[in-house]
């Protein structure tokens, strides 16, 4: 059945295969770096997180816009991610370890309904880089550095091919630049009011951000 699942799916080896069996060479070749780049793939993630937050925290002393902003980027990542899921399942891409068998795959071969395309991670690191755009151009430029290293491990351990990290980069940017717009905009009325009540100390640094918050 399992088997069957794999066959009816889409099999993207034909796009850049050649390309994923370089990468994957590379890391057959590189086994010392193998468990340090599988570590840091999840891992890794946080860092977007660790941005988002210091986005919030230098926003604390900007008026209520960049504030909205700063509050929307997790959410824009979200809606970035969601839209991707959606993706995934109605392309069906299987993962390369089913259909190129023969390369080396640092990663284990998850279960054939554990679609490729786009990749989850790489969505998750690219809706960041727009969704702080909006709001700090300097932590943005830092999250697509990461982004991109990002978006090399999934290749470099088997689990995407190029095309699913590209795939994800296309998908998220507008997805997450256009969420964090309209939450930039909309919500701002329903921020200002929680910068003057008991989430003060959250959305404001003293009195700087008071000021700015009304």
């Amino acid at each position: 059945m399992a088997a069957h699942s794999v066959q009816l799916a889409f099999d993207g080896s034909g796009l850049d295969g050649s390309l994923f069996t370089t990468v994957t060479d590379f890391a057959r070749d590189t086994r010392w770096l193998n468990t340090p780049l599988e570590l840091w793939t999840n891992a890794g993630l946080g860092v977007f997180a660790v941005l988002m937050v210091i986005g919030w925290w230098n926003a604390r002393r900007r008026d209520t816009s960049a504030m909205t902003l700063a509050l929307a980027a997790p959410v824009a990542v979200v809606a970035a991610f969601a839209v991707a899921e959606v993706v995934k399942k109605v392309v069906g891409e299987v993962r390369p370890c089913h259909s190129l068998p023969r390369d080396y795959f640092v990663d284990v071969c998850p279960a054939p309904t554990d679609y490729a395309f786009p990749s989850g991670h790489s969505t998750t690191a690219f809706a960041t880089v727009a969704a702080l755009w909006l709001l700090d151009r300097r932590l943005s430029a830092v999250a697509a550095v990461f982004a991109l290293f990002e978006g090399f491990t999934r290749v470099y351990l088997g689990d995407h091919y190029p095309h699913d990290v590209l795939g994800a980069a296309v998908l998220a940017v507008p997805v997450a630049h256009l969420a964090g717009r309209i939450l930039g905009r909309i919500a701002v009325p329903f921020v200002a009011r929680l910068r003057t009540g008991a989430l003060a100390p959250l959305l404001t640094a003293g009195p700087t951000g008071a000021h700015a918050a009304s």
